[in-house]
């Protein structure tokens, strides 16, 4: 999660439909499963460990982010809540690296860093933005190097000795809305020059409501065979 949006969202951040709706997301790939840590690489203000805090799933958290000024230690719904600068010899039963790996150049490298000391059964969940062709200036913003496609990252995970268990793409819904305006913002940065800035916003209650509606429509429906087309790729792989 990028603290760029953190910035913007401000206290609004856990609420919003965005993260609301990915959080759900993850909890419904890992269904019934319980963990006693989850490691949150670049987790920024560590809402989607606080969102596991809050489902059960896990009954400790770590999250990992370097632009964290100091270690720091908290308590979320009467859980451990770790802030730390690095995540350096951490070997979780659960890992999450959620819009990370689209910001590094050597994506493999940095899932490495991680998963080579995982124990067998151990599990990954990646969330990157999709579709190269959806680039913008809202991955400008953010610093991006790349976008994915499902393909991709689950060759990637292979290639960093894991195995694929659940592959989907996410905001299938929103996906024709969205890439209309990433394509019309292409067609004028390529006329003027991109403009760096957050396609995300806030959101008043009536429509925050009305997209996380949606989103759950999503899940319910569409969610566990959605192989196609959305905004964001969501997997879910295993350390053999």
């Amino acid at each position: 999660m990028d603290l760029k949006e953190a910035d913007i969202l401000g206290d609004e951040l856990s609420r919003h439909w965005y993260y609301v709706s990915k959080g759900r997301a993850l909890t419904s790939l890992l269904g019934d499963m319980h963990f006693d840590e989850v490691v949150d690489v670049g987790a920024g203000s560590g809402v989607f460990s606080r969102q596991l805090l809050d489902s059960e799933i896990c009954d400790r958290a770590t999250c990992v982010d370097t632009s964290y000024l100091a270690d720091s230690d908290d308590v979320h719904n009467g859980k451990p809540l770790l802030m730390r600068r690095s995540g350096e010899g951490v070997a979780p039963p659960l890992l999450l690296m959620m819009d990370v790996l689209e910001h590094v150049d050597d994506d493999l490298g940095l899932l490495r860093s991680y998963t080579d000391n995982m124990a067998s059964g151990s599990l990954v969940f990646i969330t990157v933005p999709a579709f190269q062709f959806l680039w913008s200036g809202h991955d400008v913003f953010l610093e991006h190097y790349r976008r994915y496609t499902l393909p991709q990252v689950e060759a990637l995970i292979t290639a960093g000795g894991l195995e694929p268990v659940r592959g989907r793409y996410f905001f299938g819904l929103l996906f024709p809305v969205a890439a209309l305006f990433r394509l019309l913002d292409r067609f004028k940065s390529s006329r003027h020059g991109a403009t760096p800035k957050s396609a995300l916003r806030r959101a008043n209650t009536w429509l925050n409501r009305l997209l996380i509606g949606i989103h759950d429509i999503e899940r319910f429906s569409l969610f566990g065979i959605n192989r196609i087309a959305g905004l964001s790729v969501v997997c879910l792989a295993r350390k053999p």
